[in-house]
């Protein structure tokens, strides 16, 4: 996946994308979203969070737009780090340690060092005011300034005004004075539009009214302990709850351009793509994890990402600032399966209703559109790109097909033919044709929920269909289902972990899901080892190389297959494989605070490699394998009501 950004990222020009002219039946768009999701979003998109998606340290108030930003200034040379990101195994960069921080922005935390700098910043909000600590560290130089910098984004109206030694921000009629404190007392400023204070002594802010430091220290107390009191409840998954709240609260972000709140993977992806990118798998992945901890941002980012179907009916691989999608291209449809998980931790049918026709469409699409006899295949179609505008973007070959996969470089298509007519790999896949049978059953179940009987039988029906044909896949010797060019029909032996997924198709007989644990998931020539699961088999030739798909661990690989064990009786194999995914997950979290894209199947290690991100938010996943395990989660893939 990261491989078909990098190509766009590293691109000077950015293009946009549009569909082809041949009919396709109409995708169902609102002119404005239902009432219900209208005030949802009017809930969201109100108060002061690290709304700024260009820095950790920027926080912002909505719907004004007024900013609070925090910059170290290096006395050397002067120069100010302005954006703040988490880079991992980067030493040239700044290093970030991203700390506590509640889904509604009420208390932030994080540790940064930059340039023998090193300090705390603590925040937390009270109504509509905002308050800050910035702690310098013990233990490092602190020869340099903190700028504490105003200012308005997105161009709201509004305007940072200095009278006599004070800032404020006059929003129409409102003013909200922004004062610096210190052990001392105020702090005022000279002839600029700032604050610029030594990093010697500990400084703390406030807007709206002047606190004390006593009282700027007891609401961040406060808040502090009212956070850490909600994930004590989560017991022995707290450890597991705190990553997958914490890395997802810290993506969450504003899109201007849309007037919406969305979680893209991780802040470093969205500089590249204009302000933000979405992808399709990853963002319902996202959607899920928010149902243990928000209801609101569950049902916002499932939305956002299933409003970006295209007009050809499929949800995009991405969708990035000023329209840029992938018109050629899916990724894995997941999306009924999480939509479901959702609904069943949140039962409003309204949810449902926003989101079941588009995707319907969505599940129409994949047959027509990558069906060779009876099995489904990865590709990508051609279409027409706006005239006189390059772009170094892939579509109608082999590699925009791998970009579908979600698996960018996958040993399992080396070698594969692309056929440019069809517009798909000659691979009838293992993974995608059990997803595809997943989301049937899921969409299927909705239907159910929402009363439309007619279209839960055409659901059925197909889910019945591709699973009979997916039953042609089984190799007995093996002991698992095979991928199988379409093209000569030989049967490839190169096995990953989305040959599980017939597990969460629940297309294997109980039988044949014990041979796939004992043959393979508890060989140490394939999958078994003291960190799992490989994303290719050990034995492989491509698991060497460590890089990217090739060999690296990823967590949504871990939780399908886990999500899969659920439909079986494998206590024994779902236990092992929530230990080892929470073991994976703590080995950075607890040190570093990291939750890695991709993780070293030999070492654990996600800092190891510059193409895993160091906060990407799926990495959680391997936490809530660990919930849902521990049944802090309802159990999932089961029917959402009995006798339907």
């Amino acid at each position: 996946m990261r491989n078909s950004r990098l190509l766009i990222i590293s691109s000077a020009i950015v293009i946009l994308f549009v569909a082809c002219a041949r009919k396709k039946p109409p995708v169902p768009v609102s002119t404005e979203a239902g009432k219900e999701y209208t005030q949802l979003k009017k809930e969201l998109l109100h108060g002061w969070n690290t709304w700024n998606t260009y820095s950790f340290l920027s926080h912002v108030f909505l719907p004004e737009g007024l900013a609070v930003n925090f910059y170290l200034q290096d006395k050397k040379n002067k120069e100010l780090l302005k954006n703040t990101f988490v880079w991992g195994g980067d030493k040239e960069r700044e290093v970030v340690l991203p700390g506590p921080h509640a889904i509604d922005g009420s208390y932030t935390e994080l540790s940064i060092s930059w340039r023998g700098n090193a300090v705390v910043v603590k925040t937390a909000s009270t109504g509509d005011d905002l308050v800050a600590a910035i702690i310098p560290s013990d233990t490092s130089e602190n020869s340099g300034n903190m700028i504490i910098h105003p200012t308005m984004l997105w161009n709201r109206p509004g305007e940072i005004v200095r009278e006599g030694d004070l800032l404020s921000a006059k929003l129409g009629e409102k003013v909200i004075p922004v004062y610096a404190v210190s052990e001392a007392g105020r702090i005022g400023i000279n002839d600029t539009s700032y604050f610029n204070i030594s990093l010697k002594k500990p400084i703390y802010l406030s807007t709206g009214k002047q606190l004390t430091v006593a009282q700027i220290s007891k609401i961040l107390s406060d808040n502090c302990d009212s956070l850490e009191k909600k994930k004590e409840k989560f017991g022995t998954s707290r450890e597991a709850f705190d990553a997958m709240q914490t890395i997802l609260a810290w993506n969450v972000i504003y899109d201007p351009e849309n007037d919406r709140m969305v979680t893209p993977v991780s802040r470093l992806w969205n500089t590249g793509w204009g302000g933000y990118v979405l992808f399709c798998w990853d963002n319902y992945f996202a959607s899920y994890m928010y149902s243990v901890v928000s209801r609101q941002h569950a049902f916002a980012n499932a939305i956002e990402i299933t409003n970006e179907i295209t007009k050809k009916g499929f949800v995009p691989n991405f969708a990035a600032a000023g329209n840029i999608k992938s018109r050629d291209r899916s990724q894995p449809p997941v999306g009924s399966m999480m939509v479901k998980e959702i609904y069943r931790a949140y039962p409003e049918k309204w949810f449902l209703t926003e989101l079941f026709d588009k995707l319907l469409v969505w599940n129409r699409w994949w047959p027509e559109h990558r069906d060779d006899h009876g099995l489904l295949c990865w590709g990508s179609d051609p279409y027409t790109m706006v005239p006189n505008q390059k772009t170094s973007y892939e579509m109608n070959n082999m590699q925009a097909a791998k970009f579908e996969s979600g698996l960018d470089n996958s040993p399992m298509y080396d070698g594969v033919e692309f056929d440019t007519i069809t517009h798909m790999m000659k691979l009838a896949d293992v993974g995608l044709t059990s997803l595809y049978i997943a989301d049937c059953k899921a969409l299927s179940d909705i239907a159910l929920e929402l009363g439309k009987k007619e279209i839960a039988a055409e659901l059925s029906e197909r889910a019945e269909k591709y699973s009979a044909s997916l039953q042609k896949l089984w190799n007995n010797d093996d002991g698992i289902f095979l991928n199988q060019n379409t093209g000569n029909g030989q049967i490839s032996h190169r096995i990953s972990p989305t040959n599980f997924y017939p597990l969460i198709a629940h297309a294997a007989s109980q039988s044949q899901a014990e041979a796939m644990c004992s043959k393979n998931f508890y060989n140490h020539d394939k999958f078994w080892g003291e960190w799992i699961m490989p994303s290719i088999m050990r034995s492989d030739s491509g698991y060497k190389d460590n890089e990217y798909w090739r060999g690296r661990i990823w967590a949504p690989m871990n939780f399908l297959v886990y999500l899969g064990m659920n439909n079986y009786d494998l206590p024994s194999e779902k236990k092992d494989l929530s230990d080892k995914s929470m073991n994976l997950l703590m080995n950075e979290w607890l040190t570093k605070h990291h939750v890695h894209e991709n993780y070293n199947s030999e070492t654990g290690e996600g800092d190891d490699n510059q193409s895993s991100n160091a906060y990407y938010h799926w990495g959680a996943l391997l936490g809530m394998i660990n919930m849902i395990q521990n049944n802090q989660v309802p159990k999932p893939l089961t029917p959402l009501s009995k006798g339907k």
